[in-house]
């Protein structure tokens, strides 16, 4: 009966606590973990949001910058960071695909983290290809791509990169093989193909959008749904006659290491929800190319566990494996 009476206080004095730490939170700086190099996109994204995010929360939050592993390194460090709210990951597509090609990570990634909530979705990839290149649809690249005796390849901004993944999903599909270059970036995939060095490139808009326009590149297929408003004239991959095939767009999170109270992955949802609502930042993915979100931790958690497993299958399938 005493050791009854002595856990039931255990907990009511847990719930009280971590009531009390909700109504407190935040009352020092929070740290925004990236993957990524300062700069890049996952970056630019998290500053953005930051600096939105800061002003609804009263508190500063501090872009941390921890580059290497595709990611891999930041998110240990999240994962073994106190689950207190202040030390938060942002991650992106990055995320799955970095896990999808790994057997061993210091990390569970559906263990091991909280999801707060998916903030920001951008524009699926864009199949282009040089003007030189003979093939004017996609129909016409797979029958290029069938003569063995002239290789076409593609280029990525890695092995493991989501625009790697996209590729091989549709050398699955197409029952082909493009042949695979990797670069250290998007850009330099980019010029090697404006320069004639590569012959494909799955490219995330709006990146590579006025080359289009200028006639640079020539685009054959959307990898999405649905075709995209800014090149209303570009069909998809699905409509180009290569059937089940589709990849979402890049998409933009937070999570935090498991365990952290309810109450307070609840007051940051509700402060990026109210930040995402702002027309400062309704206007820079706007122009960037992405479109705000602001699903909450049960949809969150749903959709990376989907991507988790989407990027898996493909990762088996086309055998991508970290070098």
């Amino acid at each position: 009966m005493r050791r009854l009476v002595l856990l039931t206080f255990a907990s009511l004095a847990l719930i009280a606590g971590s009531v009390a730490w909700g109504q407190t939170y935040p009352n020092r700086p929070i740290r925004f973990v990236v993957g990524f190099s300062p700069g890049g996109t996952a970056d630019v994204i998290a500053r953005a949001v930051a600096a939105e995010l800061q002003r609804q929360m009263g508190t500063n939050i501090v872009v941390d910058n921890r580059p290497g592993a595709g990611g891999v390194i930041a998110n240990d460090i999240v994962a073994k960071a106190e689950p207190d709210g202040y030390t938060v990951l942002c991650i992106s597509s990055s995320f799955v695909a970095g896990v999808a090609i790994r057997t061993k990570l210091p990390f569970d990634p559906q263990k091991d983290f909280a999801p707060i909530t998916l903030f920001a979705t951008g524009v699926p990839n864009v199949l282009v290809v040089n003007p030189a290149f003979p093939g004017k649809s996609i129909q016409d690249l797979i029958a290029l791509a069938k003569n063995k005796d002239k290789p076409v390849t593609y280029g990525s901004p890695g092995i493991g990169s989501v625009q790697h993944f996209v590729a091989e999903l549709f050398n699955l599909r197409a029952g082909i093989r493009l042949v695979h270059v990797p670069y250290k970036g998007q850009a330099p995939a980019l010029n090697a193909l404006l320069g004639g060095e590569i012959q494909v490139v799955f490219l995330q808009p709006p990146g590579g959008v006025d080359h289009i326009k200028a006639g640079k590149l020539r685009a054959l297929a959307f990898a999405g749904s649905s075709r995209w408003s800014g090149l209303p004239q570009v069909p998809t991959v699905a409509e180009s006659g290569v059937p089940e095939f589709q990849l979402k767009g890049p998409f933009e999170g937070l999570l935090a290491p498991a365990r952290i109270p309810r109450e307070i992955v609840t007051k940051i949802h509700t402060g990026m929800r109210k930040a995402l609502a702002t027309p400062r930042l309704r206007k820079f993915f706007s122009v960037s190319g992405w479109e705000g979100d602001g699903r909450g931790p049960e949809e969150f958690r749903n959709f990376l566990n989907e991507e988790l497993k989407r990027y898996a299958e493909i990762a088996r399938a086309a055998k991508i494996r970290a070098e």
